[in-house]
């Protein structure tokens, strides 16, 4: 098998993708075993009830390949928290850190970690480890859990720590820092000013912290960060994610892009541009909220494969970055979620006593 007949077996594992409903289309599931996709991301549209999603992540991995599929969510707390009815309502970061206490963050992860992967939800974007250093910002506000890089990181790696050693990846958000933007990047291409020497250090700290707690993926921020890379931003600059994140910070697990249907790529970058820049900037994963979007940047990087356009050495050095995070990840073959024991895991008296110790 040549390289190119590798990458282009190991290109659906780049992939975390979403789709429209309460349970899989035929359609759709043939798409997940026949690409070989690595991993979902499941939103509020797809949830009915802790049963229902149990059900639908079982019907999930029946389309896996040799390795479970990434299943995952934003269950942040606060406003983004994709599951709501029967889950415990989990207080956003400010709240959390604003008790300062790594002890307590560490306990609502363990009830994050625990209520998801009862419903066999893998991969959480949590914790948000931006800096709350903007008053205007739009987007993260109460998303953060303070506005210092030591309250920040004090608590981010606690809430790491609290979901992995429950069998939950968490992934920290957003790189190189998403706290000093007056722009949402969902609608606009945030543009900001700050010094390296300001990022070094102020944002890169939680990240760094949070990476010696073994956090194993992180997210990228669809901003240009002008005195890294001018041009492009954080998803698509190699200027960022490989010399900054990958040879400065030495960080050499996964990085996953945010989704990339968000006006701050789509905008500025076509749909065959888009997806081809992020993987050469150094992007492993990338995350298409739409299946359909999903299926025309797949073709759009197996047509770069066969052209030349890209590397089938950017897709197999990727793809091994993933697949030896899915083998620390899921060291036991996979099991299917009991439906009947969801109700008892879920929205408990212990974990409500827990959430109830978050005073602010």
């Amino acid at each position: 098998m040549t390289n190119i007949d590798q990458a282009r077996k190991a290109l659906g594992q780049l992939f975390i993708i979403g789709f429209n409903g309460l349970e899989l289309a035929d359609d759709t599931s043939a798409f997940l075993s026949q690409a070989g996709i690595g991993g979902i991301i499941l939103f509020a549209s797809n949830y009915d009830s802790p049963a229902q999603l149990a059900e639908l992540t079982n019907q999930i991995q029946e389309c896996r390949t040799d390795l479970p599929l990434w299943i995952s969510t934003d269950h942040e707390g606060g406003r983004v928290q994709r599951f709501k009815k029967g889950f415990t309502k989990i207080p956003d970061a400010a709240a959390i850190g604003a008790e300062n206490s790594p002890k307590l963050a560490f306990a609502v992860a363990e009830v994050v970690a625990k209520e998801l992967k009862a419903v066999g939800v893998n991969l959480n974007f949590c914790p948000v480890v931006d800096i709350a250093s903007n008053p205007k910002n739009p987007v993260i506000g109460n998303r953060a859990y303070g506005s210092t890089e030591e309250v920040v990181s004090k608590i981010s790696s606690a809430m790491v720590r609290g979901h992995l050693v429950h069998g939950v990846q968490p992934c920290v958000k957003h790189f190189p820092g998403h706290g000093d933007t007056s722009t949402d990047s969902h609608m606009a291409l945030p543009k900001v000013e700050t010094a390296l020497e300001v990022l070094q250090e102020r944002e890169f700290k939680p990240f760094s912290k949070a990476f010696r707690s073994h956090c194993a993926m992180v997210m990228t921020a669809h901003i240009i960060h002008a005195k890294l890379d001018p041009k492009f931003p954080a998803t698509l600059s190699s200027k960022v994610l490989q010399e900054l994140l990958r040879k400065q910070l030495r960080y050499s697990r996964v990085i996953i892009s945010d989704d990339m249907e968000m006006k701050a790529i789509t905008d500025h970058f076509g749909p065959d541009e888009a997806p081809i820049l992020a993987l050469q900037a150094g992007c492993d994963i990338l995350i298409y909220r739409t299946e359909a979007a999903a299926r025309k940047a797949y073709e759009t990087l197996s047509r770069a494969l066969d052209s030349g356009t890209l590397s089938p050495e950017v897709i197999l050095h990727a793809e091994a970055r993933i697949r030896a995070l899915k083998k620390e990840a899921f060291p036991q073959p996979y099991q299917p979620v009991t439906i009947s024991d969801v109700g008892q895991k879920i929205g408990t008296a212990e974990h409500l006593a827990i959430i109830q110790k978050i005073r602010h």
